[in-house]
């Protein structure tokens, strides 16, 4: 493999941080969209501070968290449903960071923390597969002390389909599909509850070409890419895709 091409081709203006990190490693630990850039994104947005304790709420195979306790300084609980606690402790040692991030093997239902024990919640490319159940913030709120922030960011739409999937979108589309909503739909979603004060709700700029960049060079140098993703996000030219990123603070004085 060419590192030096791979480098380049993963290295972004928008995400400073992420660029120092081993492109083949990004790579070999990928389970969708390029996580650094969402988690980047996200923390464009979220404000953490050193010694914070932060619950990574699916964090696949552990880069996200990685990346939050390098960075920023925070303790972080990776929970993750569908890889094992024992793999990403190993990953999270080979970091040098045994200390400051701690796997969990958890599903989202069913979390092993106390109440108010978090500073911060962040998901990434996760709360779309559980988080649209009109009562799931009530219950990740719980575990977040009052007045700290939650943030997600997940793929989106631009607008909620009215009249259904557009025509040259349906070729591709798949039935999970349907949990991809806009800014505007996560923004009632959360807003409804009267549990948490939403900061913002938007689009990653750019959020269309980050996802076509990133399948194009995992097919480019030989990691697991999806075609049939390629063909709806060609189908689509930006239109209607891209990534939901949301920050909203739970209610009450800070304590």
């Amino acid at each position: 493999m060419d590192i030096d091409a791979l480098r380049k081709a993963l290295t972004a203006d928008d995400f400073p941080r992420g660029n120092g990190y081993d492109p083949a490693w990004v790579l070999e630990n990928l389970m969708g969209p390029n996580v650094l850039w969402l988690t980047e994104a996200l923390t464009n947005v979220v404000n953490l501070e050193p010694g914070m304790r932060v619950l990574d709420l699916g964090c696949g195979k552990a880069v996200s968290s990685i990346f939050l306790a390098r960075e920023f300084g925070v303790q972080v609980w990776g929970v993750d449903l569908w890889i094992e606690a024992e793999e990403n402790r190993k990953r999270i040692a080979e970091q040098g960071l045994d200390g400051d991030v701690f796997p969990i093997h958890a599903e989202a239902h069913s979390l092993p923390f106390a109440h108010d024990f978090f500073d911060a919640i962040v998901s990434m490319d996760a709360y779309h597969y559980f988080g649209t159940d009109d009562l799931y913030l009530g219950y990740i709120s719980k575990f977040l002390r009052k007045g700290g922030p939650i943030g997600i960011v997940v793929p989106g739409l631009t607008r909620e389909f009215a009249d259904g999937v557009p025509n040259e979108l349906l070729p591709f589309w798949e039935w999970d599909f349907c949990s991809f909503h806009s800014p505007d739909w996560w923004r009632k979603h959360w807003e409804k509850t009267e549990l948490v004060t939403v900061e913002s709700a938007g689009l990653v700029a750019g959020g269309w070409n980050l996802w076509m960049r990133w399948l194009e060079i995992c097919k480019q140098f030989g990691y697991r890419s999806s075609e049939s993703e390629m063909e709806l996000l060609r189908a689509d030219g930006g239109a209607c895709l891209g990534f939901t990123r949301m920050v909203a603070r739970k209610r009450g004085a800070q304590g």
